[in-house]
This record gives structure tokens, sequence and C-alpha cells, in this order.
């Protein structure tokens, strides 16, 4: 069973989360509309078993519980793929979401690293309709997408490589970014048999 259960409580957050590699249903509650909405996508197109509850201090903004459920992600994937053997280890997709378009390159390496290349133009309106600086879905600041990657490569200890090629509506190119993301960790990470991918003999 490639399957892990991550329960991880701090002042910040409280998070419960299963995943299982080889399928299963999915259920999100993070207190947090857009990221639900995100991993939902990750679930679905991913074909991965997942149930993430998380409780944040969603009071404050939304920064603690997108990074804190990336480590509990990356944590849960780290256990669930052991020790890699048979796995495809390498993908990649470009993957169109309407007008935008995103590259998504993967190595499932033994090693945490992020290239995230994904510029997000449109700018953040508060309820109160004024105009600031930081750049949003809503009332979602965008940089925490970049978070979230970077919490999950380093639990996961994957090499990500996340690439905006084309895309203006800031929806459409941050869907595109996770749906490629599943697409091309489920692909990574299938068996195809044989022994660890690597002449080191270890991943």
């Amino acid at each position: 069973m490639r399957s892990a259960k991550i329960e991880r409580k701090t002042r910040e957050t409280d998070i419960k989360l299963e995943l299982d590699l080889d399928g299963g249903d999915y259920s999100i509650d993070t207190n947090c509309g857009f990221l639900n909405h995100m991993l939902e996508l990750f679930a679905c197109h991913s074909g991965f078993g997942l149930k993430v509850e998380c409780v944040g201090d969603v009071d404050v903004d939304f920064h603690h519980t997108v990074e804190d459920v990336g480590i509990a992600l990356g944590q849960a994937f780290s256990l669930a793929i052991g020790d890699k053997k048979g796995i495809a280890r390498y993908s990649h997709i470009i993957l169109p979401m309407d007008e935008a378009l995103v590259l998504c390159a993967i190595d499932i390496s033994g090693r945490g690293t992020l290239n995230y290349d994904v510029a997000i133009e449109s700018a953040k309106v508060t309820d109160d309709s004024d105009v600031v600086k930081q750049k949003s879905v809503g009332l979602f600041d965008t940089e925490l997408i970049e978070e979230f990657f970077t919490s999950f490569v380093r639990e996961a200890r994957i090499t990500l490589h996340l690439v905006k090629m084309y895309g203006k509506n800031t929806h459409h190119i941050i869907e595109g970014c996770f749906k490629a993301f599943a697409r091309t960790l489920a692909s990574a990470s299938r068996i195809v048999g044989g022994g660890v991918p690597s002449s080191k003999g270890l991943l």
C-alpha cells in the first residue's frame, strides 16, 4: 500500500491528511475556498486518494494554512512513495487551461528543488474595492502558490519545474499549474517495474 497519514499540529494550524498514491476518494476542507478548489483539482487529475482537514488561523490570513498543508502533503508523499523501487521517476507535461499554457516537469529525485517561473499580473481588490499591490484571486494572495510548492518539494524531496508559457487570467494560470502538477506527479510516481531508477541504486 502506497499510502500515508499525517497529523500535524502547531500554534497556527491543525492538519489531518491522508494520501493514497494508488487511488481513492477525495475530500478537502481547509477553510480556504481557493485552496480547497486547487487541492480538489490535484486529487482529481492525479487520481490519488486525498483527504485533508485543516483548522488554521485564517483570521490572520491564508499563509500558514497554505504553507502547512503543503508541508503535510509533501511529508505524506515522501512516506507513501517509499523506497521508490520500480517508479518511472521522471515525467513532464505542457498543459493548456483555456488561454493559459503551463509546463511542468518532475524528477522524484530525493532532492527538494523548485524552479517556479509563473508570472501573475493581476492586482488584489479588497472588500472595500481599494486596489493594492498584492496580487490575488479574490482575497487569496497568489504569492502563496509558490509557498505551497516550496513547502511540498522540500518535504517530498522532489525536483519540480513550473513555468507559465502563456496566460492572462490569474485563475486559469494557477489552475493550470495544479492540474499539470497533478498529472506529472502521478505519471512520475507510476510503477513501471525494475529496481530503483538511479545508477546510484538509491534515491
